[in-house]
């Protein structure tokens, strides 16, 4: 049996291979669009068969209330859902900071994220452990941690219809080193990720390429080459992927022949042209709420009696998306869900189409887990040796929205309306032209299953 040796010995956030020494490398790879989430770790084995834990639901046609559920932080799910959705505002932030991200659109999947580092942090140990748990705000009972994933996980898998939510993990391991049966059956009993075995060392190419083909047939083909040329080397030990993908119908459509072209701001002196979807009709229901800066639309989608999702839309009164951004927290979106109202709405929103990659070591370690990074880290749960380290973590993420509904993996969407009854002569106009901030929210849990920012609808 091969032995854990021969590692690098890098600093955050890169390994450069001549730095190699005697320390292994974990890499996390993630995409959405169905989001996808991967971890790579360099001197990890297992064995096992090839991962095929999925969780699949379709909604049926009724409608419902699709709001963003306050977590029930009794259980595991409402404890794993309240910190995914910390995690999420925490990351949106530090992204929307980012020098590289200014001014420009954003979108991710954070339970993607989430669950992988949560599958990584099973095997973290130690300083390394504590800084992801805290990072993630994870209960600190394992109990409630796993059997929250778990749950959220399951919830998943009610129904059928008109949408479909998909999730997946895995495991693949270079096959000459061996893995700590209870960190795999950890992952495989609670995270659903079985384990396959791939030739890292002599053929890390065509172990690439093996990864890369179950990301598209989780994602229906909108996650490609998630894991980029030489990802995969001779070091690597260990890929913990993760996907999600949903796609979804309005439960109000929009009519394509309402579709127009017109101005969208992206700066107060700046417009792009795109296509901006209407409905203004007397069946245009929507939950709805306003505050002093924000207008709230929340635009369900179509289900039965499995789990509902919505999307969850908040648009500055003003050409200020800084007024949408300081509302994203717990207790500030809990109040303003809490306001929504059903009501007849004038709904203007353009159809957008976002792809977008992360790559997310500097800001993981800014937010609290910068340990994991180096060679300091101690991922010993995994396979017994202090020879792990994370050097990478990227994420891709994918969302279409348009006439019929949303397709997306790793992606918050929300359009919300409300207020009171009111006749049509009164109904507010919600008219998205500029700037917003959206979710994609599961009610059952209250779990943010995608976010982001449209800043300019053509994606450029």
């Amino acid at each position: 049996m091969w032995m854990p040796g021969g590692y690098p010995v890098c600093g955050f956030p890169r390994c450069d291979p001549r730095e190699r020494t005697m320390k292994g490398m974990i890499v996390i790879f993630s995409g959405i669009s169905i989001l996808v989430l991967a971890l790579i770790v360099t001197g990890l084995t297992a064995a096992g068969t090839a991962p095929q834990n999925t969780t699949s639901v379709s909604g049926g046609p009724a409608a419902g209330d699709a709001g963003i559920a306050r977590p029930d932080t009794s259980n595991g799910a409402g404890n794993v859902a309240a910190g995914s959705n910390r995690f999420a505002f925490d990351l949106y932030r530090r992204l929307a900071t980012d020098p590289a991200h200014a001014g420009g659109n954003l979108f991710f999947s954070p339970y993607s994220i989430s669950s992988a580092l949560a599958i990584t942090c099973e095997g973290a140990r130690g300083t390394t452990a504590d800084e992801i748990g805290a990072m993630l705000h994870l209960p600190k009972n394992e109990t409630l941690r796993r059997e929250g994933f778990a749950a959220i996980d399951a919830g998943a898998k009610r129904g059928s219809g008109n949408y479909t939510l998909r999730t997946a993990n895995a495991l693949w391991a270079e096959e000459t080193h061996s893995f700590l049966p209870d960190y795999t059956g950890i992952a495989e009993r609670w995270y659903g990720a079985n384990v396959t075995n791939l030739d890292f060392i002599n053929d890390p190419e065509g172990s690439r390429e093996t990864i890369n083909r179950w990301v598209e047939e989780q994602t229906e083909d909108k996650i490609r080459d998630l894991l980029p040329a030489d990802s995969i080397d001779d070091l690597t030990r260990l890929v913990i992927t993760n996907a999600i993908y949903f796609k979804g119908t309005w439960v109000k459509q929009f009519d394509p022949a309402e579709t127009t072209e017109e101005a969208f701001r992206i700066a107060q002196d700046e417009t792009v042209q795109v296509q901006m979807m209407h409905r203004t009709d007397e069946d245009a229901i929507y939950g709805y709420t306003e505050t002093g800066t924000l207008q709230v639309l929340r635009m369900p989608y179509a289900h039965g009696n499995g789990t509902e999702l919505s999307m969850l839309v908040l648009l500055p009164k003003e050409d200020n998306l800084t007024a949408a951004e300081e509302v994203l927290d717990v207790g500030t979106l809990t109040g303003i869900r809490d306001s929504l109202t059903d009501r007849r709405v004038r709904v203007v929103f353009p159809k957008f189409t976002l792809e977008t990659e992360y790559s997310l070591p500097q800001a993981l370690a800014a937010m609290g887990m910068p340990t994991a990074f180096t060679d300091a880290a101690n991922f010993s749960g995994m396979d017994g040796t202090d020879m792990l380290f994370i050097s990478d973590v990227v994420h891709k993420a994918f969302v279409d929205v348009n006439e019929e509904g949303t397709e997306a993996a790793a992606a918050t969407a929300v359009i919300i309306a409300g207020g009171g009854a009111v006749g049509p002569e009164t109904a507010p106009i919600f008219r998205a032209d500029h700037p917003f901030v959206f979710l994609i929210v599961e009610k059952d849990s209250g779990t943010i299953l995608f976010m982001g920012r449209v800043v300019n609808p053509e994606g450029l």
